[in-house]
């Protein structure tokens, strides 16, 4: 009978799955059966840590979009990727403990399949015995001066080292990673000193009070590091992890989300959460309240203010949670829940004072976050400018905020103040909803194919924006960079493949052409649509295509207008991740090309004359590749080499931060009525400020402003040699 009950249940919620692929909704039936065909089982209920894994492992090679067989080669892999997670420096383990553990480096499969879990277990114990060790070590370490009259290196990237054979190997590894960071902060305190030496009330210290000080410093960070691993880094916290190394090998944006997780995934997708309305940041190894938000539970309370530190958070009547070892992340997961509901936070005020502040959780909307615009002047042109951080939808309320549908807004608008182009800037926009980059493209254009979908059957989609009304028919230029990603990709080769706009950035953007969906895992039915006390799995179902048959993948989407820029030597790109799925093309989507109005191969022309009598770009192309070189290489720890070094990194630095910044500021204005956007919230209302303030310094929005003035000119002159005026274009 549990059979027929259990199949119910799954065509139930499968029929109600009406967005879900079909390919997965064969494969979850499938898995629901294979579930009720391994006979009685074994004796020994499953834990949890078993549950999950199976559910994994059977998700992964059932519905996952290029599974990998799950065998003793995918074993291997896990077991690296973990070993290298845990102890990515690899001054945690000795080659003897990792030799102790090969054992299981065929096994993992086999845990995976439902064997009983014992490889991170394992792994885990071994970790919080040489953990305490090293802490002893650090300790040891640092109550001696160190002499940085010796000289010698020290390597900081973990892939370049290998795991030492004897603990007075590791001690030593330690010693000098811990005299680097003595070093650096040394040398700022012999700056300080220089610089502050003569002031009134300045207390001049020797070099070994200074050098005692930086070791003090380095005593800090090291006692939170360890705290961290002691009061944060549980069995279920290490076990995330080795999922997570497990589903991240079948490609990088396959991950797992322990429950508290999912919720904060979700809330940032939809710019709403339910807390007490107060921003957090580190500092020190404290919690500390940065700003709160007017209206909120915590701003109506009137007890807690800026600079409160939080020690430890309570849910209703249980027992509180120190803080020791949190990251604000951290915090920020406890502190939030369920609306209603309420939270207890134990407070140190700045006055040395503490007190417990009862709060009820309520819904606080990041609005901040969503769509905003701002109006540029360049010449006789008005330029509207829309500034988009991410692909945002509230899947969990019809009324709730859309990318798409704030952008639309945005738009009208700067249509309003009649603009004569517009800059959409999905800079270190990483994506998100795929509905919402669908209508968006359709607000610049006609009817037709904007992505095309493939999944893991070959079986092509074709999405479409359906709507012929075009919102939006002037010049458009979209502003993207290294980490524009995945939406963000899609909108930017659709307008390109439609001849709709320039695209203006990077060499190409990130790389990330696959498609995810949050599928739940149930301990009755095996998956679900919705949050699940297991966790849940953000799986890749899919891989999309442009409609001129390319995929995004691993390539990205090339610009039109190359901008050098301080990230384009740096590995951060799909294409740098071994796991990364590969590069393909499919049949061409059918579709009509956009009438621009203007030769792009001049736009680009007068683009490349101007960078070419630009300094300041050559500047920043010289000055990030040699920077990026020096990640490559092995640190003195000799103050004199050691500060000739940094001499050299800090001038270039300061000289890119420079670089970065206009000389003369863009005229860029609020829309008239939003100028006090947030006049009810100080906080948000400087913030606003800084931000139109940032856009007048923004070297590559100056140049996207100059190509759109281009642009505009082109199509004036075009409409002109055609007898037409010279009009707005909206």
């Amino acid at each position: 009978m549990r059979y027929f009950w259990i199949m119910r249940n799954a065509l139930k919620y499968l029929l109600n799955m009406k967005r879900l692929p079909i390919v997965l909704m064969m494969a979850v039936a499938g898995t629901f059966i294979a579930f009720q065909s391994t006979g009685t089982g074994p004796k020994t209920p499953p834990s949890k840590y078993e549950q999950i894994l199976k559910l994994v492992g059977d998700l992964l090679a059932q519905a996952h979009f290029s599974p990998q067989q799950i065998n003793d080669a995918f074993s291997k892999k896990i077991y690296n990727k973990f070993m290298g997670d845990l102890d990515p420096e690899k001054n945690i383990f000795l080659q003897s403990d990792v030799d102790a553990l090969k054992k299981y480096e065929t096994r993992i499969d086999e845990e995976i399949k439902g064997a009983p879990v014992e490889f991170f277990l394992t792994a885990g114990k071994s970790f919080n015995v040489r953990m305490e060790e090293s802490a002893k070590t650090c300790n040891e370490i640092l109550k001696q001066p160190f002499d940085f009259t010796v000289d010698e290196e020290v390597q900081l990237d973990g892939d370049k080292l290998n795991y030492v054979a004897t603990p007075a190997e590791l001690k030593d590894r330690w010693r000098k990673k811990l005299k680097f960071m003595t070093l650096e902060r040394y040398t700022d305190l012999l700056d300080a000193r220089e610089s502050n030496k003569g002031k009134d009330g300045f207390v001049v210290k020797t070099d070994e009070e200074l050098e005692r000080d930086a070791r003090e410093r380095v005593q800090k960070i090291i006692d939170r590091t360890f705290d961290r691993f002691r009061f944060k880094f549980s069995d279920d916290d290490k076990f995330n992890l080795f999922v997570n190394a497990i589903t991240t090998t079948m490609d990088p944006h396959t991950e797992f989300f322990p429950p508290v997780d999912k919720r904060y995934f979700d809330e940032q997708m939809s710019g709403r959460f339910f807390g007490i309305g107060a921003s957090l940041q580190y500092d020190e190894g404290n919690i500390k309240i940065a700003s709160v938000l007017t209206g909120s539970p915590a701003w109506k309370s009137g007890e807690i203010q800026a600079g409160d530190v939080i020690t430890k958070v309570g849910q209703g009547k249980e027992e509180p949670v120190e803080l020791v070892g949190f990251e604000t992340t951290d915090a920020v997961k406890l502190i939030r829940g369920k609306k209603g509901t309420e939270v207890r936070l134990w407070i140190r005020k700045q006055d040395g004072s503490s007190k417990v502040v009862v709060l009820e959780r309520d819904e606080i909307v990041q609005d901040e976050t969503f769509a905003r615009s701002a109006i540029v002047k360049e010449g006789n042109a008005r330029i509207g400018y829309i500034y988009l951080p991410e692909f945002y939808a509230d899947f969990d309320h019809p009324n709730g905020n859309r990318s798409y549908v704030d952008v639309a807004k945005e738009v009208a608008k700067l249509k309003e103040e009649k603009v004569d182009g517009i800059v959409m800037d999905l800079r270190n926009n990483g994506g998100g909803s795929l509905y919402d980059v669908v209508q968006m493209a359709g607000l610049f254009i006609d009817e037709g194919p904007i992505v095309q979908v493939k999944d893991r059957d070959n079986n092509p989609s074709v999405l479409r924006d359906k709507d012929k009304a075009v919102q939006y028919t002037g010049p458009l230029a979209v502003m993207v960079n290294e980490f524009s990603a995945s939406a963000s990709e899609i909108f930017a080769a659709a307008i390109q493949d439609y001849n709709r706009g320039v695209i203006i950035g990077s060499t190409t953007t990130y790389g990330k052409g696959t498609v995810q969906r949050n599928i739940g895992l149930d301990q009755e039915t095996g998956f679900s649509m919705s949050n699940s006390d297991l966790g849940t799995v953000k799986l890749t179902l899919q891989k999309f295509y442009r409609i001129n048959g390319g995929s995004t993948q691993l390539k990205g989407v090339n610009s039109d207008i190359v901008l050098p820029d301080n990230l384009e030597y740096l590995k951060v790109r799909e294409k740098d991740d071994p796991d990364a799925l590969p590069w393909d093309e499919i049949n061409k989507a059918t579709y009509n090309n956009w009438q621009p109005g203007y030769d792009l191969k001049m736009i680009q022309q007068l683009s490349s004359a101007r960078l070419e009598n630009d300094v300041t770009f050559k500047l920043i192309r010289e000055n990030s590749e040699w920077l990026t070189k020096q990640n490559d290489k092995l640190y003195s720890l000799k103050l004199d080499k050691y500060r000739t070094e940094q001499k050299m990194v800090r001038t270039t630095i300061r000289q890119l931060d420079e670089l970065l910044k206009l000389k003369s500021d863009l005229d860029v204005s609020a829309l008239p009525n939003e100028t006090n956007r947030w006049a009810e919230d100080k906080t948000k209302q400087e913030r606003f400020t800084q931000w139109l303030k940032g856009l007048r310094k923004d070297i590559y929005l100056d140049q996207a402003v100059k190509v759109m003035g281009d642009m505009i000119s082109q199509q004036n002159l075009v409409k002109t040699q055609s007898g037409d005026a010279p009009k707005k274009a909206f």
